[in-house]
């Protein structure tokens, strides 16, 4: 990357955010490589698993809780309190005895997980250039698609192991352990700290930000999280199962298309932080939900492996580069002392509607219709709408310091 250079404290942070972000990446991976196995291990139909999943979604809306702490308490001891929570529920999800547990200690995992993802991104936007934000917040972003893409590689080899699907979620807590290590060096942001010194932080008020200006681009920028999740959050968890069950491809076939199809996609998702640096949040952004859109319609659509993994790409890619776009417009939009409760609402609360409802509305139509191909597909509308509602109701953001994009926004 390009532009004014980072300081050596920077680029351990960039480095520890990255590798973080995989790691996260790979354990939010695990239950869609998973879910075919859990449905033979346990009998479960397609509603139920399903149903499991949104479920389990639900803690991503929990997050919030943790989420908005980092406005308290700071984004340093959250960030560590979170990673070591995912790290604990990581490990029981490979011991659980039965899909109610594994669907409770997931769900748990889900709010430590996701709450670790929505910090790292106010950490990335308060602590490096406003050049080089977009930039920035798209490669971790990116880190966090390549985690995925490794349990994806690799999860067909470990469910063969002899503690079959477990594996996968017992084989990554060595190097979430290091990384809770590592994490020792971190400091709190230069922002929050000039905000607590200034007696901006503390016991806030759960609605406070609806008492202010930014209450009106809290309900947009929710309104863009929640159309992105519908499509984006079913996109790629759906697709072994419809390539298995209905495209007449192979356990091992499918597991090999999701994993050319991530590894094809992913210089194209670390370029897409650069992207919105150089033509802009929204621009950027309609390229790469347009590009995630067509991926989606055509990858549950076409026939033949290879015409399916090649738009597949185009699939994974969407679901992997359109968080950046949002990550950086809803970090850039707010005040420090309210950025992360901010985000929290956006996010977390407001905006994980569509990703809560999608694995349960999809599912159960398609168990309706006899078809999880087209149900699917038909998902590829909402990013559409998103992108139609990101021209229609926000500013452009690219290249401004976070006190003028925020009073921008307010």
């Amino acid at each position: 990357m390009g532009g004014e250079r980072f300081t050596p404290y920077q680029r351990k942070l960039f480095a520890f955010l990255s590798v973080a972000s995989f790691f996260e990446g790979f354990d939010f991976m695990a239950f869609g490589q998973v879910r075919p196995h859990l449905r033979a291990h346990w009998s479960l139909s397609e509603s139920f698993a399903g149903n499991m999943y949104s479920v389990i979604s639900l803690g991503t809306i929990a997050a919030y809780a943790l989420v908005r702490l980092a406005d308290r308490v700071g984004r340093r001891p959250m960030l560590t309190a979170t990673i070591a929570g995912y790290t604990s529920f990581t490990f029981l999800s490979g011991l659980a005895p039965d899909p109610y547990t594994y669907t409770a200690v997931q769900a748990l995992a889900r709010v430590f997980l996701v709450a670790e993802w929505a910090i790292s991104f106010v950490f990335a936007a308060e602590e490096f250039p406003a050049a080089r934000r977009g930039a920035v917040i798209g490669v971790i972003q990116a880190c966090n698609a390549f985690g995925a893409i490794v349990c994806a590689g690799v999860a067909p080899l470990l469910v063969r192991a002899p503690w079959g699907w477990r594996t996968v979620y017992l084989v990554a807590i060595p190097p979430l352990l290091l990384i809770m290590y590592a994490r020792r060096g971190l400091r709190e942001t230069r922002r929050f700290e000039s905000e607590r010194s200034a007696g901006h932080t503390g016991a806030q008020s759960l609605f406070r930000i609806f008492r202010t200006p930014h209450r009106r681009t809290v309900f947009k920028l929710a309104a863009l999280w929640s159309l992105m999740y519908m499509s984006s959050n079913v996109a790629v968890a759906y697709w072994k199962d419809f390539a298995v069950t209905e495209a007449g491809l192979t356990d091992g076939e499918a597991g090999a298309s999701i994993a050319i199809a991530a590894v094809a996609s992913l210089p194209l998702v670390f370029v897409s932080g650069r992207l919105l640096d150089a033509i802009g949040r929204r621009h950027g952004g309609a390229v790469i939900f347009g590009v995630g859109a067509l991926g989606t319609a055509l990858c549950y659509t076409l026939d033949g492996r290879w015409p399916l993994t090649a738009t597949l790409v185009l699939g994974v890619f969407g679901a992997s580069a359109m968080p950046s776009v949002l990550n950086a417009l809803t970090t850039e939009m707010f005040p420090t002392h309210m950025r992360a409760d901010a985000f929290a609402w956006c996010n977390n609360l407001l905006g994980r509607v569509g990703y809560v409802a999608a694995p349960a509305i999809v599912s159960n139509v398609a168990d309706h219709v006899g078809a999880l191909g087209p149900v699917v597909a038909a998902t590829a509308v909402f990013p559409l709408l998103a992108v139609a509602l990101m021209y229609a109701l926000l500013p452009e953001t690219r290249g401004l310091e976070l006190e003028r994009t925020s009073a921008v926004a307010g």
